[in-house]
């Protein structure tokens, strides 16, 4: 039974030992996704910060942003690519329109297939392989003046 009960106190204290250490606890959106910093550099020299959640595996990606109501200004959902590949999406089962940025391996913006069309079935595609699909809010890349060839810097 001490032994129960100091496993159980270790498991209650191991994150104050994390920021006691200076480290955070990852940070997890209401769906259960890990949740990360973002910024996008456009060509006018402005940097617009997000925090998205990351679909990391292939039942996350599928399920994407699907059933969502509504998306903060400042989220978004990344869809890492490894390797870098073509990529196509589409809006089946979501509800708001979106803005998929397609951003090439070096970071760099390839596409943008803004204010994409909710319940589509029509595939979105990247173009040429990418390294992760963004998508945020319909009409926030036209809004925050974000463009083909704008920076995307995020750590996976």
């Amino acid at each position: 039974m001490k032994s129960f009960r100091a496993a159980c106190a270790l498991i209650l204290a191991l994150p104050a030992i994390a920021c006691q250490a200076g480290q955070t606890p990852p940070a997890m959106s209401p769906s259960g996704l890990a949740l990360a910093p973002l910024s996008i550099s456009t060509a006018a020299g402005k940097t617009h910060k997000f925090t998205v959640e990351v679909a990391r595996s292939e039942e996350q990606q599928e399920r994407g942003l699907m059933f969502r109501s509504e998306l903060a200004p400042d989220a978004g959902m990344i869809f890492p690519m490894k390797p870098p590949r073509p990529a196509s999406f589409w809006m089946r089962n979501t509800i708001i329109p979106l803005d998929m940025i397609f951003i090439r391996p070096d970071g760099t913006i390839a596409r943008i297939a803004a204010q994409t069309v909710p319940y589509s079935l029509t595939p979105v595609d990247s173009g040429e392989p990418v390294s992760a699909v963004l998508e945020i809010a319909g009409g926030r890349s036209a809004e925050l003046g974000i463009a083909e060839g704008d920076k995307v810097d995020w750590k996976d």
